[in-house]
C-alpha cells in the first residue's frame, strides 16, 4: 500500500469495506487493484458492487471508476451526507455486512441517517442484525451516540439464501466523547433470541432448551426469547438460529451466534446442536473477555480514533486478525497509532485469556460539512 497521486493503493479484495469506509471518513482517495485478478471469474462480486452503490447513496459527489474486468477500483469520496436511504442489498451477503459499515459512518453524516435495507437478515457468515442491535448500539451509546432517533429494528426476517428481509436503522448527529472502558466486571446475565422463519415454531424452543442445558450450569439468570415470524414478514427461505448476549455488571456485552445452514447448501444442522454449539461459542467469547467483544473491536477503535483530542482507553480481549488489519488501515488513513499494553492474566485469577489495553488520543475529527444545532 503505497501513496501515489491516486491516493492510497491496495492490492486484492480483502478488507474491502474497511478501506472504502476509512477513505470516506478521511476524504482520501483510494485505488484497489488486483481484485481476484487470477480467478476464473475475476473482479468485483455482486455484493461488493452493491456495497459501492450504498456508499454512493450516503455520500454526495463521490467519484467511482471501475475498469472493464472489475479488477481495479478507484474511489474518490464525496461529502458524507446521510439522509434517507433505501438499499437492496445483494443476497450473497447478509444485511449485517452493509450495516456494519453504516454503523461506522452514521455518527458522522451531515444529516441524520435513516436507512432501510432489504435482503438477508440472518446467515452463517456475517453478523446478524440481532447481534448488531444488542452489542454495537450499546457500545456506540458509550461514545455519546444516543437519542430517540437511535434505532435499529428488524421489520421482516429474511434467511439466506432467498432473503426478503427488511431492516430500519436511524442514527442522529452527535458529538463523540472520549471513553475509559477498562473494567468489564463479572457476567451477571445472559439474554438471547432464538428465531425461526418458515419452519415449525418448535425449532426455536428446541434451540432454547439445548442452549440453556449448557449455560444453566454457570448462571441462573438466563432469558432467551423466541421470535417466530409468520407470513409476509418471514422472508423467502426457511431457517432458524440463535443470538446470545452475556451482560457484565458494568454493562458490557459479549455475544455469540449461529444460523442454520442455508436451504440447499450442504449438511442441515439440528436445532439441538446449534443451541449447544452457540452456547459454547459464547463461553469462549466470555473467556476472551475485555469490555468489547471481538465482533465490535474495530467499531470501538474507530470511535476512539475519531473522538475529541483527548485520551481514550479500552480493554479488549485478544485482537482478531480483522482488527489488526483495521489498526494498520487507521494508521494509513488517519496517521493514528495506538499504544498497546498486553496484560497477562494468571489461571487462578479466573479472568480468562490475556487482555490488551488500547490507548489513543483522538484526532478531534469534525465532519466539515456537518452542522450541529
Amino acid at each position: 500500500n503505497k501513496m501515489t497521486n491516486h491516493g492510497l493503493v491496495y492490492d486484492g479484495c480483502n478488507f474491502f469495506r474497511q478501506r472504502l469506509v476509512l477513505a470516506t471518513l478521511s476524504g482520501k482517495r483510494v485505488r484497489i487493484q488486483g481484485i481476484r485478478a487470477t480467478d476464473d471469474d475475476p473482479g468485483l462480486r455482486d455484493f461488493e458492487a452493491s456495497f459501492i452503490r450504498l456508499l454512493d447513496k450516503v455520500t454526495n459527489g463521490s467519484k467511482i471508476e471501475i475498469n472493464q474486468t472489475g479488477t481495479v477500483l478507484f474511489y474518490q469520496p464525496g461529502l458524507l451526507c446521510g439522509g434517507s436511504v433505501e438499499h437492496e442489498c445483494s443476497t450473497q451477503r447478509s444485511i449485517g455486512y452493509y450495516l456494519e459499515a453504516l454503523l461506522l459512518l452514521a455518527p458522522f453524516t451531515k444529516s441524520p441517517l435513516k436507512a432501510t435495507l432489504r435482503g438477508v437478515t440472518n446467515d452463517p457468515v456475517d453478523p446478524t442484525v440481532d447481534l448488531l442491535k444488542s452489542t454495537s448500539l450499546p457500545l456506540m451509546k458509550r461514545f455519546g451516540v444516543d437519542g430517540e432517533a437511535f434505532v435499529l429494528k428488524v421489520v421482516k426476517r429474511g434467511m439466506a439464501p432467498g432473503g426478503g428481509g427488511e431492516v430500519f436503522f436511524s442514527c442522529p448527529a452527535c458529538r463523540l466523547k472520549p471513553v475509559q472502558l477498562t473494567d468489564p466486571g463479572k457476567i451477571k446475565r445472559i439474554r438471547g433470541v432464538a428465531y425461526s422463519a418458515r419452519v415449525s415454531p418448535q425449532m426455536a424452543n428446541r434451540i432454547v432448551e439445548s442452549a440453556r442445558s449448557v449455560l444453566n450450569q454457570f448462571l441462573p439468570d438466563i432469558y432467551i426469547h423466541t421470535d417466530h415470524m409468520k407470513g409476509a414478514s418471514s422472508g423467502r427461505s426457511p431457517g432458524f438460529g440463535l443470538t446470545l448476549v452475556a451482560e457484565t455488571l458494568n454493562g458490557f456485552f459479549h455475544s455469540a451466534e449461529m444460523s442454520s445452514t442455508p436451504h440447499g447448501q450442504g449438511e442441515p444442522v439440528l436445532p439441538e446442536d446449534l443451541g449447544r454449539n452457540c452456547a459454547m461459542l459464547l463461553l469462549e467469547e466470555i473467556y476472551r473477555g475485555g469490555c468489547v467483544d471481538s465482533s465490535n473491536q474495530s467499531l470501538a477503535l474507530l470511535l476512539m480514533t475519531l473522538g475529541q483530542q483527548d485520551v481514550s482507553k479500552v480493554l479488549l480481549g485478544p485482537l482478531s486478525p480483522y482488527t489488526i488489519e483495521f489498526l494498520r488501515h487507521i494508521r494509513d488513513f488517519f496517521q493514528i497509532m495506538f499504544k498497546i499494553d498486553v496484560q497477562k492474566t494468571s489461571e487462578d485469577e479466573r479472568k480468562g485469556g490475556d487482555k490488551v489495553l488500547m490507548t489513543c488520543v483522538g484526532v478531534g475529527y469534525s465532519n466539515l460539512n456537518k452542522t450541529l444545532k
